[in-house]
């Protein structure tokens, strides 16, 4: 049986979907669980940052460098990281619980302004002085990504940083559902850390997910899941994942060597692959994506919708579905985004040839 269950609702049936030929879920069946996330609480645990986006026009090459010339039209602020995964889960109807640091300077400042004009709690974040604020400048021509100017300190918190992460997420263990961890390597998510929380949570059955960062594999031992992409998979078990065979070899290296119970493996075009400890098959699903013209932030869209779809009681393989088809909304923008339920619904009614 493909289903963990970690919470149970007592009126949200289990149908689970066959293994190979489910591209959706009856739309009475995906209204269900959405109808249950909005009584859930999620924590995110994780880096967050600023994501700066430079909207220009290029029509020229420097004659200083062979560079394009970009003259700026307009510049766009938006949060980032784990609390992009945060506005995920808030745009469903969850209320998120976001536990990261800031630095003590005017891009944290900004940080917080954005997060309250998206109505996201912060009272979790801490705004520290001794490192700054992570910040990823994209420079955006004719919808084209011309480069990226990253300003961050990647080095891990210290002991009494990492002590008053864990204090803010012992005030609120007890009242959530499940606990998402975000790491972006960029110093917040510590082994340490991620063990206490996968130990509190698997003392009290709750969730515990996983967008992992490369050569942090040995943190994630006894998550529930974990969702890397095929990409990091490769490097991570030295098996080519570029053909079916080889995905599913990596996929089952990788469960071995993070002892996590599940992988939810994103394959880009070609969409995503659900694995699980015990079990030989591997559920493959297509791309629901009609147009890409930006990956930034995808993965936070997949691992706060599966993440939110488990703790609701639905089974993997459906909430690989639910999260497969939100992937598919935000590529085709722009930037970080979010999907809402109208358009998850509305790329599974595509699929099914109806809306209700």
């Amino acid at each position: 049986m493909w289903a963990i269950s970690r919470r149970n609702f007592p009126n949200l049936k289990q149908k689970p979907a066959k293994a190979g030929t489910m591209k959706v879920l009856p739309i009475e069946r995906l209204n269900e669980i959405f109808d249950r996330m909005s009584q859930l609480k999620i924590a995110v645990v994780g880096d967050v940052m600023l994501d700066r986006y430079l909207w220009g026009d290029a029509d020229r090459i420097s004659p200083e460098a062979p560079v394009p010339i970009v003259k700026l039209e307009r510049d766009e602020v938006r949060i980032g990281g784990a609390a992009n995964v945060a506005d995920n889960l808030a745009v469903l109807g969850i209320v998120p619980r976001l536990i990261s640091v800031i630095g003590n300077d005017s891009a944290g400042e900004a940080f917080l302004e954005h997060s309250r004009e998206l109505d996201l709690p912060t009272d979790l974040v801490i705004a520290i002085s001794e490192r700054p604020t992570t910040v990823k400048t994209r420079v955006i021509a004719r919808h084209q990504q011309v480069c990226r100017i990253d300003e961050e300190d990647a080095r891990e918190l210290s002991e009494d940083e990492s002590d008053a992460i864990m204090s803010r997420f012992a005030s609120i263990a007890g009242e959530v559902d499940a606990v998402i961890i975000s790491d972006y390597g960029k110093g917040v998510v510590t082994k340490d850390i991620v063990q206490k929380i996968v130990e509190h949570c698997g003392n009290n059955g709750r969730w515990v997910t996983v967008d992992p960062k490369e050569n942090h594999w040995e943190y994630y031992r006894g998550v529930d899941l974990i969702k890397p992409n095929h990409h990091e998979t490769a490097r991570a078990t030295g098996i080519s994942t570029a053909t079916r065979v080889g995905l599913e070899r990596a996929g089952r290296a990788l469960l071995d060597m993070t002892g996590s119970v599940t992988a939810l493996i994103t394959t880009g075009e070609r969409g995503m692959s659900l694995f699980q400890n015990g079990h030989s098959e591997v559920k493959h699903l297509e791309t629901m994506a009609r147009e890409v013209f930006d990956v930034t932030g995808a993965g936070d869209t997949v691992i706060a919708v599966a993440t939110a779809a488990l703790a609701c009681g639905s089974s993997l393989i459906e909430a690989a579905i639910i999260a497969n088809h939100a992937a598919g909304v935000v590529v085709a923008e722009v930037g970080t985004a979010a999907a809402t339920r109208e358009q998850i619904s509305e790329s599974m009614a595509r699929e099914t040839g109806r809306l209700e």
